[in-house]
């Protein structure tokens, strides 16, 4: 198999991680090289939009102008994780021939940033020279559930609220809907097993 950039999408606690790394299980079982490298990233971009996250130490209270914000950041980091010279995505799949796959992309900045058309077209515009990726996994899962695996959780990020996160499962609706690449969506609240099968099934005969 030619080396993938595959990305995983959802809203938050749906799955993304335990899926992520799963399938680099899988492939480095089949002897081929697999690295998982997530958004925000590791890089000063990254730790910057992840301290913000956490704390939201930008000074801006409005929520609209900390979206706005935040999505010039997330574009910068995201050509950082594409390009950059050590650990970029292309460098990996070019130099060490190995599957990239990614807990979130440009998706996430669109359901997670936008309102509004208005912001919709602002964040689209910021993203629209990144490259689509070659197979898009959208775990989907009630808001409830999300919610509830939430309250389990030691720390809240800033969007991790039940009103934010009912726009950006609406967000996702309709960014999917219309996305012409390749995407698989999946049930979130499947089994892990289950996920992870129909994961691999598609790849396998697709690819």
């Amino acid at each position: 198999m030619k080396p993938l950039f595959i990305v995983l999408e959802g809203i938050d606690k749906a799955g993304k991680s335990t899926q992520a790394e799963l399938l680099k299980n899988y492939f480095i079982h089949q002897q081929e090289s697999a690295i998982i490298s997530s958004e925000p990233t590791d890089g000063p971009i990254g730790k910057l939009i992840r301290e913000a996250m956490q704390s939201q130490i930008i000074a801006i209270k409005n929520k609209h102008n900390f979206d706005e914000q935040m999505a010039y950041l997330f574009a910068a980091d995201r050509h950082y994780h594409l390009y950059n010279d050590v650990d970029g995505v292309y460098k990996l799949m070019k130099e060490e021939h190995s599957h990239v796959i990614a807990t979130r992309y440009y998706f996430s900045s669109l359901a997670y940033n936008c309102n509004t058309q208005e912001e919709f077209d602002f964040v689209a515009g910021l993203n629209q020279r990144f490259p689509n990726p070659d197979i898009v996994f959208y775990i989907d899962i009630n808001l409830e559930v999300a919610i509830s695996r939430l309250s389990n959780a030691s720390f809240r990020e800033v969007y991790e609220t039940e009103a934010k996160l009912k726009q950006v499962k609406h967000n996702y609706k309709s960014i999917f809907a219309k996305y012409t690449g390749r995407l698989l969506k999946l049930d979130g609240t499947e089994t892990i097993e289950s996920i992870h099968h129909k994961i691999v099934h598609y790849l396998d005969n697709t690819f």
